[in-house]
């Protein structure tokens, strides 16, 4: 199993809507870089959701339920189907992450911009660490 992380802005799609749902397409990727992460994506494997703009966070957790394919509707781009897994009673802010310096070498960190990406190991292990689960 594989962690990754997936950026959303909850005005778009939020943890509660995943929550709402309980399972969803994961869609609407564009960036090379992101669409080469996800692509990587396996069944099983765990994905953290990011919301994005405002404070910047990790609020939760979610399931790649079915891998990668190519989105019906737009040929440049992928998804996959994920479910709801879990949300965090205390977000885990970008400014914490940065603040620790342990993860100055994380896509995260260096390349704010990218929606999709792989999570170090590291991470998951200081996640854990915190008090958080990763499962």
């Amino acid at each position: 199993m594989n962690y990754f992380l997936a950026k959303t802005e909850p005005s778009t799609y939020s943890i509660d809507d995943l929550d709402h749902d309980g399972q969803t397409v994961w869609n609407g990727i564009h960036s090379y870089a992101a669409l080469k992460f996800m692509r990587e994506m396996k069944a099983g494997d765990l994905v953290f959701v990011y919301h994005s703009g405002g404070e910047s966070c990790i609020v939760g957790l979610m399931k790649v339920v079915q891998g990668p394919r190519v989105d019906p509707n737009d040929e440049k781009s992928w998804i996959v189907d994920v479910e709801f897994r879990l949300k965090y009673d205390e977000p885990v802010t970008l400014k914490e992450i940065k603040q620790s310096h342990k993860f100055d070498d994380w896509s995260l960190v260096r390349q704010g911009r990218l929606s999709t990406m792989p999570v170090p190991e590291k991470f998951v292990k200081w996640m854990k660490e915190k008090g958080y689960k990763v499962q």
